[in-house]
């Protein structure tokens, strides 16, 4: 039996597929802190630029298959036969420098732990492990970037990360629920701004 799922309009205008709905009534905005998830949300964001989001969701399964769940110490250890592997397979976008990005930020996250951090510390200790709760009435009013996510952008470039330009990490900041971009009329606004 099939679920149809409920399109109503006032949830956020970007929200049209039935992946993409779910995907904004669970997952987006919902402050997360686990590692691993933030590792994919990265390289998920980097692989959305120049594509659709949808496209990202229906190769989402793929991309955790292939990249090991997103364990940055399983990904670390990627070799180039490894990267020609996956530039073959479908179920990723094949974009070499992406890929590769994947790999190299895997390793930057692993020289954080060296550091006695974390990436989910480093990335949430820019907000001081505050969710930032906006009031964007519609989609035509969230930026792309801001100062914010041009600040973290080079503080992850200090620390070796590529493929995180200030648009992927503000991105990024929306889908782990650092910042709170849901529209105020869409439900899950106020639900998300409860959470911590």
């Amino acid at each position: 039996m099939t679920t149809k799922i409920d399109k109503t309009p006032s949830r956020c205008a970007w929200a049209r597929t039935d992946s993409e709905i779910v995907y904004h009534d669970e997952e987006w905005g919902v402050p997360n802190r686990d590692e691993h998830h933030l590792f994919e949300m990265l390289t998920l964001e980097g692989a959305q630029a120049g594509l659709s989001w949808s496209t990202i969701l229906n190769k989402r399964d793929g991309y955790r298959k292939l990249f090991k769940k997103f364990d940055p110490k399983k990904v670390a250890k990627f070799t180039q036969d490894d990267i020609e592997r996956l530039m073959l397979d479908p179920s990723i976008v094949r974009n070499r420098l992406k890929i590769e990005s994947t790999v190299n930020n895997a390793k930057a996250v692993l020289e954080l732990y060296k550091q006695d951090t974390t990436f989910s510390e480093l990335m949430w200790s820019h907000v001081d492990d505050t969710p930032i709760v906006n009031n964007f009435k519609s989609l035509k009013d969230l930026p792309a970037q801001t100062e914010l996510s041009k600040h973290i952008s080079k503080d992850l470039k200090k620390h070796g990360f590529r493929f995180v330009g200030p648009t992927v990490i503000y991105a990024m900041m929306q889908a782990c629920g650092m910042v709170n971009d849901h529209a105020t009329n869409c439900p899950m606004h106020q639900a998300c701004a409860k959470l911590k």
